[in-house]
């Protein structure tokens, strides 16, 4: 391929400036690497990445363009000790999303795009380096600062540096400089300063905080690769994803509205054991801390609007979370630098000429979808604005494929391939998809998160979020009942809170609800199971909701016993920890009664 220049700059040898140096080194003589940091001959930690102790993953579209960038990198990955899931189902998967456990049986039509290759930031970054370092044409300068891009005539033509061995300051010639520095990239002021006006920018503000903790655990504990608990916008959630060496991320995210992120290991188990099944907890107890807790509040995004720039100088591309940083929660960060630097070597092979305009327009191009279907989960519509009708119908779109996905894994692999970039969002828009959703969830009526008797009426006037998340919370009450687990039936109640059974008795706190229940569930109703149906959720104040339910405990799975139901009302309240109940009162239906007391007051009414 024609060389378009003897030299190029990339700042910034994270990520994205390992894969753009990559793109470089064929359209270039040589290629010049930047980097602030001293960079170790190991995986390791290194103090311009401060995210790097929090989780990171490659989505599946990333995974593949590194492959094509680096034939036989997968594989190196795999012998140095990722944790690698090619497999043809999704058994080791756990997925609760909304109340939904994604597990459908069955094989994936084509599972090998969505093979996964599991490590830690560090192990990713220092393999990619390597094979970055090999390049004849590429140097890796670490330990070296940039001052900011030289510019003449409105063409960027090289950057000043500084070296801190010796604190001398040199200027590097280039036909190209690509700014991949990050969130903290100085070129927007850079260009402001010269003339071009600042580019747009469009923000999504930060409403999630998170924690984070590597541990060691035994292999063999936990046969998943993966846990991941969505409860909602307004509930925690819980993300655990095994790396290398047997080494796993525990990652908890907590809404600004329910608190601070657990600030210690002894936090971050509690807030776990409220998301987390109880297999997967007994071996989080036992797990050996690697390092020291992560806590990040900036979950804030920011799109820096190039593509809309009236005016750019040549030479220069900015690339990676320097052009636009989205809610890391989400985890697309290196895999959308991947989707950048493969957009720019398309525009790199039809020439130099408007470049960066050429690339930008691109870039935004793949980022639109993926900024645009994040915004409407980190910022839905107000009520009653114009677009709250369209917010609504994406709920529910996505509560009913969710729901089908729990039994269809034709529907699930299409859901995977949305979520990993491998698919365009528009495709879980397709007739065909809308159909096969529409027949699945017929043919497999969801079992509610109470299961219900008979057509009850039900009302709500809480918002969706608010909605999923107590229904994911009363489904962990009821699972906790029907695993014979008095602890995890007590779980969801608050530590002070008032509970008083069918009987009368009343037990106080959630302590003493889960010793109560204990000889109950171990003995007289071992084996039994709990179901009802919510006839009612309504808010008594922001952060307050009533539950009205009818609830039975029969023998059998599933038949509802109209004889032995009851009323049960309760009332929740929004934690640091999500909802929780602080009160619970359950009263014994009597039917009989009821239709005498109905009679008699129709008698009253037409004397």
């Amino acid at each position: 391929m024609a060389e378009l220049g003897s030299q190029a700059v990339v700042l910034g040898a994270g990520i994205a400036g390992l894969l753009t140096a990559r793109v470089l080194s064929e359209f270039y003589g040589s290629v010049t690497v930047v980097e602030r940091d001293a960079l170790p001959d190991h995986p390791d930690q290194r103090t311009g990445v401060p995210q790097g102790r929090h989780l990171h993953n490659f989505y599946s579209r990333g995974t593949q363009l590194i492959a094509e960038l680096f034939p036989g990198i997968l594989d190196e990955f795999g012998a140095a000790g990722a944790v690698v899931d090619d497999g043809d189902d999704l058994s080791r998967l756990y997925v609760r999303v909304a109340g939904h456990e994604v597990n459908p049986t069955g094989k994936l039509t084509d599972p090998g795009p969505l093979a996964a290759y599991q490590a830690s930031r560090p192990f990713v970054e220092f393999h990619l380096r390597r094979r970055v370092a090999a390049l004849a044409n590429v140097t890796i300068l670490d330990n070296h600062e940039v001052i900011e891009p030289v510019i003449a005539a409105d063409v960027v033509t090289g950057t000043r540096i500084i070296n801190h061995d010796n604190d001398t300051t040199i200027t590097l010639g280039a036909d190209l400089v690509a700014d991949a520095t990050g969130r903290a990239a100085r070129t927007r002021a850079f260009l402001d300063s010269h003339g071009f006006g600042p580019p747009p920018e469009e923000r999504v503000p930060p409403t999630w905080g998170y924690s984070s903790q590597l541990m060691h655990i035994a292999p063999g504990r936990i046969t998943e690769r993966m846990a991941y608990v969505s409860q909602g916008n307004t509930a925690p959630g819980a993300l655990l994803m095994a790396y290398e060496h047997d080494t796993w991320m525990l990652a908890i995210s907590r809404p600004i509205e329910c608190g601070s992120p657990p600030k210690n290991l002894t936090e971050v188990l509690a807030a776990a054991e409220q998301i987390l099944p109880p297999a997967i907890m007994t071996v989080l107890r036992d797990a050996t801390p690697v390092g020291e807790i992560a806590i990040s509040r900036n979950t804030a995004a920011g799109w820096r609007r190039y593509d809309q720039m009236p005016r750019l100088p040549n030479g220069l591309v900015v690339l990676g979370d320097a052009l636009c940083n989205l809610n890391p929660l989400y985890g697309q960060g290196m895999t959308m630098a991947a989707l950048q630097a493969v957009a720019l070597r398309d525009c790199l092979r039809a020439g130099d000429t408007d470049l960066a305009g050429r690339f930008y327009r691109a870039a935004a191009e793949l980022i639109a979808p993926v900024w645009a279907m994040n915004e409407a989960n980190d910022r839905p519509p107000a009520a009653g604005t114009p677009h709250a009708l369209r917010g609504r119908v994406f709920s529910w779109m996505q509560r009913a494929a969710l729901m089908a996905a729990t039994n269809d894994i034709v529907v699930a692999e299409r859901i995977l391939r949305v979520r990993n970039l491998l698919d365009p969002p528009t495709r879980l828009q397709d007739p065909a998809l809308l159909l096969r959703i529409l027949v699945t969830n017929l043919r497999h009526p969801r079992r509610k998160s109470l299961v219900g008797a008979g057509n009850s009426a039900f009302s709500s006037t809480l918002n969706l979020a608010d909605e999923v998340a107590i229904r994911a919370l009363i489904d962990r009450q009821v699972k906790g009942w029907d695993a014979g687990d008095s602890g995890s039936y007590a779980s969801v109640f608050t530590p002070d809170a008032d509970y008083v059974t069918f009987l009368g008795g009343r037990h106080k706190g959630r302590d003493e609800i889960a010793t109560s229940y204990a000889p109950l569930l171990e003995n007289l109703l071992k084996g039994s199971r709990l179901r009802a149906q919510i006839t009612q959720l309504r808010y008594l104040a922001p952060d307050v909701a009533l539950i009205q339910a009818q609830a039975v405990v029969t023998k059998r799975a599933r038949r509802w016993n109209r004889g032995g139901d009851r009323v049960n009302t309760s009332i929740a309240v929004r934690t640091d920890d999500g909802w929780r109940l602080a009160v619970s009162q359950n009263t014994a239906r009597r039917r009989f009664a009821e239709k005498l007391l109905g009679v008699l007051v129709s008698g009253q009414s037409h004397a």
